[in-house]
């Protein structure tokens, strides 16, 4: 009886191992990954988009004006193309200034004119109209950046 059961089970223990196998030495077949997303980290121009029209005073070269800003290195891959947030003064006093060639990246000077008190505005900013071959802070050399800019006063 002995002898039957360890018979039996060898078969069984057989049949097991058999059916878990495969007669098909053939490698398994995997779909390729897709390639990773093209990420691009410089706009091709200077992009302005008004969010918000103001009522308010107009914006000019040589004109002191009051703003609340966030900053984001441009990044082609995320919503907005808003990547890494790198200052905001958002929620802090607004910062004054002139807004003068030569003191501000061309970026600003050349989008913030022609915006009104109480507006608010995206600019997309390349980094030749930005921080260039230098970068500058938490802004790496050759990289744009994203900012969203909301006139409070013009002075």
């Amino acid at each position: 009886m002995k002898l039957k059961l360890t018979l039996a089970a060898a078969f069984v223990a057989t049949l097991v191992l058999t059916a878990c196998g495969s007669s098909d030495n053939s490698p398994v077949q995997v779909a390729p990954l897709p390639p990773p997303p093209v990420v691009i980290n410089d706009p091709a121009a200077l992009v302005s988009k008004d969010t918000v029209l103001g009522t308010g005073a107009e914006a000019a070269i040589g004109k002191g004006i009051n703003v609340h800003y966030t900053g984001w290195l441009y990044d082609s891959t995320k919503p907005d193309n808003k990547g890494t947030q790198f200052e905001s003064t958002v929620g802090k006093t607004p910062v004054a200034f002139m807004l003068t060639k030569g003191t501000l990246i061309e970026g600003w000077t050349d989008g913030i004119p022609g915006m009104k008190a109480g507006g608010k505005r995206t600019l997309t900013i390349p980094s030749s109209k930005g921080y260039g071959t230098t970068g500058k802070g938490p802004v790496p050399a050759n990289t744009g950046m994203v900012f969203d800019i909301e006139l409070i006063s013009v002075n």
